[in-house]
């Protein structure tokens, strides 16, 4: 078998490439926070505009804490399903809010109520909060779905940490041997090895957010920290979305091979020239993934196979 990156890459029309080039060239490059300071500006700074927004805020009473959701329903009312989404953030500034304006596209396009966790963040709350948080939603779904959002049609997703955060989720459920109720996982560029073990995992050994979430740990390849080192069987069918110049290409073409290895059901989407988090930027190619991602998705609640 001859296998090459450029045989993955996405197909794309030359000036929907051209336009999301020119946008990269003119944006500077993200940088993380450094510190607990530069953390704390970059949290204060990210305003979302309530009024430009359906989205409905609800605190849950789950196991004696308190967990916030954010629901958005289709404008039109009619639901195919539920989607569970784990927004990014390097498990120390993500905001269920800053995924509104995505959740109102995906929510009308699809037909899905999209219920996106505010889970705890680091440093203040380290490993295990987020996770214990998207698992305890995720139960909860399981529980509410049917009567609560008229459905049973369930899938997960999340991008970057959330990524990273479904599969813990998803691999805590399988245990309890519950995973297959989603129908489907959405993986963006996640990060699944923070132990620096792995090639792919050294990359972002020296990223403030490791040290943050999980700097109290001796080991680091726990599989509900580091998914890779993980059991990966059982799970439901994925949908692994990546930019070809993504810091973390590498460890997500290795999760898709674990993924497959297991036994699962995965489908890569590589998309070309654009970094992490590309799905979050008014580009061409960041809509054709949308658009793809939409797509998987509703046939997953319809029960089809891609």
């Amino acid at each position: 078998m001859k296998l090459a990156l450029t045989d993955l890459i996405e197909q794309m029309p030359r000036d929907d490439l051209a336009s999301t080039r020119a946008f990269y060239a003119s944006r500077p490059a993200g940088v993380g926070p450094s510190s607990l300071q530069e953390l704390l500006v970059v949290r204060a700074s990210r305003v979302v505009d309530p009024t430009a927004s359906r989205a409905v805020e609800h605190t849950l009473d789950i196991e004696g804490r308190s967990v916030s959701v954010r629901v958005v329903t289709p404008k039109d009312g009619d639901v195919n399903g539920v989607y569970l989404y784990l927004p990014g953030g390097g498990f120390y500034m993500s905001s269920a809010a800053s995924a509104d304006a995505r959740s109102m596209i995906l929510a009308d396009e699809v037909g899905v109520v999209v219920v996106t966790v505010d889970y705890r963040l680091a440093p203040e709350f380290p490993w295990p909060a987020a996770p214990d948080d998207c698992e305890a939603v995720a139960l909860w779904l399981l529980d509410v779905a049917a009567e609560r959002f008229g459905t049973t049609r369930l899938a997960i997703g999340g991008m970057s940490a959330g990524a990273t955060l479904v599969t813990t989720t998803l691999l805590r459920l399988r245990d309890r041997g519950l995973a297959k109720a989603f129908s489907g996982a959405v993986l963006e560029a996640g990060t699944y090895d923070v132990s620096a073990q792995t090639p792919a995992g050294r990359t972002i050994s020296d990223e403030y957010f490791i040290e943050a979430y999980v700097g109290h740990v001796d080991d680091r390849t726990l599989p509900d920290i580091s998914p890779t080192f993980g059991d990966l069987s059982g799970l439901p069918p994925t949908l692994v979305v990546v930019g070809s110049e993504d810091v973390v290409l590498a460890e997500n073409l290795a999760m898709v091979a674990r993924l497959s290895a297991a036994g699962n059901d995965v489908d890569l989407r590589l998309y070309p020239d654009v970094p992490h988090g590309f799905t979050n930027h008014p580009t061409p190619v960041a809509r054709r993934a949308a658009s793809d991602m939409g797509a998987w998705l509703g046939q997953c609640l319809d029960g089809e196979s891609e």
